[in-house]
């Protein structure tokens, strides 16, 4: 197992190196310069709060293409009615608090920490990193967030405090996002997103479209 100078930002070759479990690397730090960068070689941490940080990335990738976005009659009809209003980047810290504290089947906890939330909202005000929020009645019941490299969208985490908001949130920007988004990174495999046309792909395709993007 490699494991990562807090000194030294670097990365095994994501290309090369190609464990089984796809965990690339262990320890290292949160910080903005970090993440940015394990971000644009196809990178990202997850973990349990206490725990030694772990860098990911898994092979098969678990993928979706904004053309390929499938929509329910049911999201039709509550798009159509207006149930929800979106904005985006309105209230980024809040997005990520809240998918702090969601529940998510099959885990315990959350790798979203104190220190994870301070450098993504660094990240956010240098424009690297974007929420997207749902609102109903004024208030916020759903939304997610996640890092931009070029026109790939990293998706990091979502919640939802009523039924349909954040799958209402996210069909609403991927079909606005259709012409900008090239591919939405979900990183590991959900029910939720596969309803939606997620699907996996090979690692190095990921890659390979990651390698092309401007930063």
């Amino acid at each position: 197992m490699i494991w990562l100078d807090p000194d030294d930002i670097s990365f095994p070759d994501t290309e090369l190196y190609d464990p089984k479990d796809g965990l690339m690397a262990i320890g290292g730090d949160l910080n903005p310069e970090r993440l940015w960068f394990a971000y644009q070689l196809g990178l990202f941490p997850w973990y349990n709060e206490g725990e030694e940080i772990l860098w990911w990335c898994p092979d098969p990738r678990f993928v979706l293409f904004p053309t390929e976005l499938k929509i329910s009659k049911s999201m039709k009809k509550i798009l159509r009615d207006n149930i929800f209003e979106f904005t985006e980047n309105e209230c980024f810290e809040d997005v990520m608090r809240n998918c702090k504290i969601a529940e998510r089947k099959g885990q315990d906890g959350t790798w979203i920490n104190e220190k994870l939330i301070d450098s993504f909202v660094k990240l956010h005000q240098f424009g690297k990193a974007k929420s997207f929020e749902v609102w109903q009645n004024g208030e916020l019941v759903g939304g997610f967030y996640g890092i931009q490299v070029g026109n790939v969208f990293c998706g990091e985490s979502m919640f939802s405090k009523v039924s349909n908001a954040s799958k209402a949130g996210f069909i609403h920007f991927t079909t606005k996002y259709q012409n900008n988004w090239e591919l939405i990174d979900c990183q590991i495999y959900s029910e939720h997103l596969e309803s939606l046309g997620a699907k996996m792909i090979p690692k190095i395709d990921y890659l390979k479209l990651l390698k092309q993007q401007k930063s």
